[in-house]
């Protein structure tokens, strides 16, 4: 009996034996969701006067939809309070003296406006629907409506001030009701409390136009807004899927052990007969979702060609490389069927030192589904002969 054809057969079962005891993975899926989110605050409005005379109160509340991990849409409705002011110089003219101090008003708005909303934490480290703590960015714009400014009380107010030149130029002061459109950028924490509920902080910044505040600048108005609230999930934000290691090459094996085993040892003429019989030697290179990278549980195959290749040096292996047709498109999937191709070919050139010359590489992208499974679809096969 051939001893290389008896060692050959106990690493090939050994690593079927490994094969089989690999555990199913599981695999997060995301479904789109709506939410709705309740939040209350701060707004600062940008000034030249102390920081606390402008400050007042804001609320906001959203209804989104988390269409990807990464990327989802806003309606937010921002509203409540703004506010303005000014610093008077003193001034003494005859009897009329005036000291120094500060005018500030206030005014109502509501602001409905959409956002864009980005992901950072599932875009740089991956999808986990469990993780605790998500970082996002947003931007966005919409209308803001005012109203309630008291514009004759002010001018009244500074009547005296006026007829000496003193105050700064406030000829943009308004009444009625304005609608001016703006823009929006910020950044949220959101803090996972439950599958459906959060807790999270946000900081937005809001630019319009100079005649927001009443005074005439001639540049942008700005207001910030902190919020702290919560936001509440509707539906199932996620579901699970099992990946079980599939065993295709357990049969290819089995019969080369039933050839070594039960057959007596025939004479030459014959063993030459039952080689040109021989099956090519196969194993099956399984990758995750939209994934080239070969997994630790799969290395133990690429070895185990490179042993079949060093033991047969005649042998040469063509490496296919396929993709799931349930994911993707035609163009993407062809494009990773031959990085993973190319990943086993490299790994076989450059940590087991297969010579290139021995290696052919193909790539069938979904066009071909070797497996009646999806997830088997992702796949590199070698066949070596």
């Amino acid at each position: 009996m051939n001893i290389k054809k008896v060692l050959l057969s106990c690493l090939m079962l050994g690593g079927v034996l490994t094969a089989s005891a690999q555990e199913a993975k599981t695999e997060y899926v995301h479904n789109p969701y709506w939410y709705i989110q309740l939040q209350g605050g701060a707004q600062y409005t940008l000034g030249e006067i102390d920081f606390s005379d402008l400050i007042s109160p804001n609320v906001q509340v959203a209804v989104g939809r988390q269409f990807t991990p990464v990327f989802g849409m806003r309606l937010a409705v921002n509203a409540w309070q703004s506010r303005a002011g000014i610093e008077l110089n003193p001034f003494s003219v005859g009897d009329d003296v005036r000291p120094s101090g500060t005018i500030d008003w206030k005014w109502m708005y509501v602001a409905p406006g959409i956002d864009l909303t980005f992901n950072l934490s599932n875009l740089f480290c991956g999808y986990n629907p469990n993780r605790i703590f998500n970082f996002s960015v947003f931007a966005g714009a919409g209308a803001n409506i005012g109203w309630d400014m008291d514009k004759d009380g002010i001018e009244n107010e500074l009547g005296a001030y006026y007829k000496h030149g003193n105050p700064e130029n406030i000829s943009y002061l308004w009444d009625g009701t304005k609608v001016r459109a703006y823009g929006r950028a910020g950044v949220a924490a959101d803090f996972k409390v439950s599958n459906a509920v959060s807790l999270g902080v946000e900081v937005n910044a809001n630019t319009l136009s100079d005649r927001y505040n009443g005074k005439k600048a001639s540049d942008w108005d700005w207001y910030f807004n902190a919020l702290a609230g919560v936001k509440v999930n509707l539906g199932k934000t996620y579901s699970t899927r099992t990946i079980e290691a599939p065993k295709p090459v357990e049969r290819v094996i089995e019969k080369v052990i039933e050839r070594v085993v039960e057959k007596p040892c025939p004479p030459v003429v014959a063993t030459q007969a039952v080689e040109a019989k021989k099956e090519p030697f196969r194993r099956d290179v399984f990758f995750t979702i939209n994934c080239y990278t070969i997994a630790k549980s799969e290395r133990a195959k690429v070895k185990e060609v490179a042993d079949y290749l060093n033991a047969n040096p005649n042998a040469t292996v063509e490496i296919t490389g396929y993709a799931d047709k349930g994911t993707g498109n035609a163009k993407i999937n062809k494009r990773l069927s031959l990085s993973r191709a190319q990943t086993v070919a490299k790994a076989l050139t450059n940590q087991y030192k297969i010579a290139a010359s021995r290696i052919k590489v193909e790539a069938k992208g979904d066009t071909v589904q070797p497996f009646a499974k999806a997830i088997e679809n992702r796949v590199a096969i070698c066949i070596a002969e």
